[in-house]
Order: structure tokens, then C-alpha cells, then sequence
């Protein structure tokens, strides 16, 4: 049985799925491209975390992967960073950095792709404003896990890692829900045009 037998409902990338080899295609370029975008990073003054393009490639794997492909991009790119290899913000790598304050917004990761995908299957990603929420969505249950988890490691009190792990970044997280506003609703025109000859034939 494959991942799409077990998930019935829509989703974007679904024409391209269907078997293992492809499954396993489209998750390693969900990896590939949060490891890239994990390479775009600003640090932040007074804050262990940096404003990154990881959370963008997060919205965009969990509106266009379904629930369980996005669960399990975001597990693999955890599971392979905290592995060792160098593809956290800024090359970094390993077990010390998913235990360390910003390991939060790792794992939250993972719960982002799962709820976003879940909500996707049921149409969330079809129109700009509902695609916004959903981006939204998703990165607002980064920081739900993210900053709980940075206070505790880091002994910040509450309001420090508010200040510290969450209002630095309130701009460039609406940025990314529009971009993913703009991005994946045109990407359903296009894959809806395509499939348009077939279904009548």
C-alpha cells in the first residue's frame, strides 16, 4: 500500500505521487528545499534564533504534500539534521541543536505539516485568503512549540521568550503566509488546466 492509497482526499502534489520511488522523490525534495531555504538566515540580536526561509519551505511542503507526505518530509529533514548532516540554518547539524533552544521550532515543524496538510486535503489551499490562513496557521504552530520550548531550555521567563523567539518575527511570517497566499492557488490553476484534457477524454 502507498502513502496516496492511505490518503484518499486532494491534495497538490497528488497527480505526482501514487508509489513508493515517487513518494520517496517528493519527500526528499521537500527536505532538499528546506535545507535550502533553512540556508537564508538573518540573526536576530539578543535572540538564539534567527529569521529563516525554513518556515516558508514548511508552508509550502504542508498546503501542497497532505498530511502524511508532509509529516514525513518534516520527520526526515529533523531525523537528518539531528543525524549530523548540515542542513539547519546556517550548515549546522546534530543531536545538540534538536535538544537546544531553537529544537523547538524543529519539531514544531512536523506538528505545522501535519495539521496544515490535513487541512489541505479539505480545500484550504484553493483560494488566496484561505491558503493565508492556512500559512498562518502553520507558523503560528511553529511558535506554539518553538518558544515554550526556547524559554525552558534558554531560562527565559514568559514575556523574554516572547521577545526573544516570537515578535521578531510576526512581519516576515505574514510575508510568508502571502507568498504562499499567491503561490499555491496559481499552482492549482495550473494542475487543474492540465488535467482538464484527460478528464475529458
Amino acid at each position: 500500500m502507498t502513502i496516496a492509497a492511505a490518503a484518499p482526499r486532494d491534495y497538490l502534489v497528488r497527480p505526482w505521487a501514487g508509489t513508493w520511488v515517487r513518494d520517496l522523490a517528493l519527500i526528499g525534495g521537500a527536505v532538499a528545499l528546506t535545507a535550502l531555504l533553512a540556508q537564508v538566515s538573518i540573526p536576530v540580536p539578543g535572540s538564539p534564533v534567527p529569521v529563516t526561509g525554513q518556515t516558508l519551505a514548511v508552508v509550502l511542503v504542508g498546503a501542497t504534500m497532505g498530511l502524511r507526505r508532509g509529516v514525513a518530509a518534516m520527520g526526515a529533514y529533523v531525523l537528518l539534521g539531528g543525524l549530523g548532516l548540515p542542513i539547519y540554518s546556517d550548515g549546522a547539524g546534530g543531536v545538540a541543536v534538536v535538544v537546544g533552544p531553537t529544537g523547538g521550532y524543529l519539531l514544531g515543524f512536523i506538528l505545522a505539516a501535519a495539521v496544515m496538510g490535513h487541512l489541505a486535503e479539505r480545500g484550504w489551499d484553493r483560494t488566496p485568503l484561505r491558503t493565508l490562513a492556512l500559512g498562518l496557521t502553520g507558523q503560528v504552530l511553529v511558535f506554539a512549540v518553538g518558544v515554550p520550548w526556547l524559554a525552558l531550555v534558554a531560562g527565559f521567563a514568559p514575556a523574554e521568550a516572547i521577545a526573544a523567539g516570537f515578535t521578531p518575527f510576526i512581519v516576515g511570517g505574514l510575508v510568508k503566509g502571502a507568498i504562499a497566499g499567491m503561490l499555491i492557488p496559481a499552482a492549482w490553476r495550473v494542475v487543474r488546466r492540465g488535467q482538464r484534457p484527460a478528464e475529458q477524454g
